[in-house]
Order: structure tokens, then C-alpha cells, then sequence
């Protein structure tokens, strides 16, 4: 099929401006398919934090109007106001547009605001599964598995990953829960995270001689994490790690860069366990700042705890830290194996326990094959996950629906 006939409508939670893996993976499945000729519009939810549609990074992204606050702001009422008012904009803007194609991306509501207009319309609904909502919420501690709460999750995704006409997700783990789920192989399809090499591949020279004068003033080697903190990322075990590498590494800091729910709790945490010294928060950063960051530290640290949802989805960071050749140490739960061969292009560790941590660090700072670690790092990041390779996965999909 002419890849100009091809006319995409996304349905998204939230967009750019908004900072997080989430915004920038729909900006660059947009930008990608764009650049492959097609015609995308991108219509958020009512969870969006302004309705403003100014363009963001060149493209427009048009707005759900939010109902009134005392509605949406309760709990069921709120989640059933999300569906309700994107499912109205969504057949208002799919009617005017004339799409030919749907594309929710999770969580579910947006597939269940989704579907009924699919149906209405008679057009194709491709639902993208991210993450696991249940299990997303499991590990932030909002609910327990089997709870009413997980039960009705999980059966809402079901039902949407059942009734949508293809389905894509970003991992093999994701992509194992949804089979179990009694959908068809054939109709789910990996398409992973992926990166601008270009952009994590610059030295970035003057910005990280900046960052070096300010978090290693005496030439210290730089531990580094970025990304937001949340409890499974395990960065409790990192900071307890540190206070057995003070005998095992001379002359080392932590830099941890961003922000996030464990925020407070993890530098209480590094004053009681005085590491004060030696563990640098630098807070969220600008998203053009970030390569500056990876430029300036010497090794990125991803000690994940082991959870439903870190057994199944992939993190992007450790692919970012690849494409900048930084050397990638992380916990071995199966979301981390699959992007990361153990003594090829990174080093792993056994997930959860704070003296494995500690070893694996000192293995990688005395690691004879650094050259080689970061050489294959970008290898991998160049060959199998940049944003071109994987969004141009996205053509084999729409094709299948749209020439049936």
C-alpha cells in the first residue's frame, strides 16, 4: 500500500509537555511515521496537564476537554469521565479527520474510549499495551494482586486487548501476559523502545566539563541514575550499597537525576545513612540536558527490584545509557535481560540484594573490556533500537488491517 494512504488517529493519555517515557516514545512514534509519509493527528485524554494545543516539538496535539473537578476528581467517577469525555472528542475528531485507522495507546481507558467509535465508524482499532496497569499499580503500592481493584484492572485490559483488531506492545515479556491472556500470537505485535542515537552520541564537551567541575570537583568517578523514582526502581538498594563501596572504591559520588514519588524518602534515607558526601540529588532536568548527564557519568546504575511489572517490561534508560557508550550495570529481572547480555554490553546483578551490588559495581570500574562493554552498548542501540527501526514495525500492522 502507497504509505500516503496510510491516516492514523492517536488516542494518548498524556503528551509532550508532559516529561516521561510515555510522551517522549508517542513524540517519537509520531515524528517516525510522519517522516514515512503518513498523516497522524494525536488527540489526549482529559489527564493532560493543561488543554492547551500548542505545538509541541512541531506537532499539534489536540485536547480533551476535563468534566467539571468534583466529578473527576473521584475515584470510579473519575476514571469513567476520562473514558466518557475522550470517547465524545475522539468521534467528534474522527468524523471531521476521516482517519483510517484508531491507535490507543494504554492504559485501557483509552481503548475503551476507543473502541465503540471504531465500531461506529467501521475503521480498524490497533490498542498499544505499555505496561500492565495492575501490575504498575501492584508495585506502587495501590493495591495487592487479586485485590477487587487488580481483578477489574486486568479484566478491563482484556477486554480491550480481545476486542481491538491488532495489538501491539514494547516488549517480549508484555507480549507473553497478553498471550496468557488468550489472545491470538498472531495478532500481537513487538514494538520495542528505541532511541535518537544521534542525540545521546555527541560528547557534549562543554556541558559535561560543567557537570564534572560540579558533582566530581576532585575527579571522582560518577555512579549515575536517571529516570524517575519510583519504588521498583530499587534506588534504596543503591544507596545502601554505597555505604560498602566506601571501602572496596576510592574516590566515588552518586548522582541521581530526576524526581519522583521516593524522592523525600530516599534523601532521608542518605542523611541517616550519611552519605550526605557522597550521593548527589540533582533533581529533574531539562530533557535537552540529559545527554550533558550521560556525557558526564561514568557508569549508570539500574538496580530494579524484582516485581510482576519489572519481569515483564523493558525501561528505556539503560538503552539511552547505551547510545551515550556509558557502561550499564542493572539488576537481572527479565526486563533488563532483554535488552542486556551479560559481559557483552553491560553487567548484571542479582536483583534485590545490596552485597551483589556492591560487587558488581567494583567489577565494572576494574572491568579489563570497558572499551568493549560500551562498544557493543552502542552496537545494539545503533543496530536494534533506534526510533527509524522500530516505528517502521508500525507499516506490516496498519498494511495487514487496512488491506483486509
Amino acid at each position: 500500500m502507497d504509505s500516503s494512504a496510510i491516516s492514523v488517529l492517536h488516542l494518548l493519555d498524556h503528551s509532550l509537555p508532559v516529561q516521561d517515557g510515555y510522551a517522549f516514545r508517542a513524540s517519537a512514534i509520531i515524528r517516525e511515521q510522519r517522516a514515512m509519509g503518513w498523516t497522524t493527528w494525536q488527540l489526549t485524554s482529559d489527564k493532560q496537564e493543561s488543554v492547551a494545543s500548542a505545538p509541541e516539538d512541531g506537532v499539534e496535539y489536540l485536547r480533551t476537554s476535563p468534566l467539571p473537578a468534583p466529578l473527576a476528581e473521584l475515584p470510579v467517577a473519575g476514571q469513567l469521565a476520562t473514558v466518557l469525555t475522550l470517547r465524545r472528542a475522539t468521534l467528534a475528531k474522527a468524523q471531521s479527520l476521516k482517519p483510517r485507522l484508531l491507535h490507543a495507546h494504554s492504559p485501557c481507558l483509552t481503548g475503551l474510549a476507543a473502541l465503540p467509535v471504531a465500531r461506529r465508524l467501521k475503521i480498524p482499532l490497533v490498542y498499544e499495551m505499555r505496561a500492565s496497569w495492575e501490575d504498575a499499580a501492584v508495585s506502587a503500592g495501590q493495591t495487592t494482586p487479586g485485590s477487587v481493584r487488580y481483578r477489574l484492572s486486568r479484566a478491563l485490559e482484556t477486554r480491550v486487548l480481545s476486542q481491538a483488531d491488532a495489538v501491539t506492545t514494547i516488549c517480549d515479556g508484555l507480549r507473553e501476559d497478553i498471550i496468557g491472556r488468550g489472545i491470538p500470537p498472531h495478532k500481537v505485535t513487538v514494538i520495542p523502545n528505541g532511541v535518537d542515537v544521534q542525540r545521546f552520541a555527541g560528547e557534549n564537551s562543554a556541558q559535561r566539563e560543567a557537570l564534572r567541575r560540579r558533582h566530581a570537583p576532585g575527579g571522582e568517578l560518577l555512579l549515575g541514575f536517571i529516570g524517575s523514582f519510583f519504588a521498583w526502581e530499587g534506588l534504596e538498594l543503591l544507596l545502601r550499597s554505597v555505604s560498602q563501596l566506601e571501602d572496596m572504591l576510592p574516590r566515588f559520588r552518586v548522582v541521581l537525576v530526576g524526581d519522583g514519588p521516593e524522592e523525600q524518602r530516599l534523601k532521608s534515607l542518605a542523611a541517616e545513612l550519611n552519605l550526605t558526601g557522597l550521593v548527589d540529588f540533582a533533581g529533574r532536568v531539562r530533557a535537552e540536558d540529559v545527554p550533558g548527564y550521560y556525557a558526564a557519568l561514568d557508569l549508570m546504575v539500574y538496580p530494579r527490584l524484582a516485581s510482576p511489572l519489572t519481569e515483564k517490561v523493558t525501561p528505556l534508560k539503560p538503552i539511552e545509557a547505551m547510545a551515550a557508550r556509558r557502561i550499564v550495570v542493572a539488576s537481572d529481572v527479565a526486563g533488563h535481560r532483554e535488552l542486556i547480555r551479560a559481559g557483552h554490553n553491560g553487567l548484571l546483578f542479582s536483583a534485590g540484594s545490596v552485597e551483589a551490588l556492591a560487587r558488581v559495581l567494583v567489577e565494572a570500574v576494574k572491568h579489563p573490556g570497558h572499551s568493549e562493554l560500551r562498544e557493543n552498548g552502542l552496537r545494539f542501540a545503533h543496530d536494534e533500537r533506534t526510533w527509524a527501526a522500530t516505528v517502521g514495525r508500525y507499516r506490516g500492522v496498519y498494511n495487514g488491517l487496512l488491506d483486509t
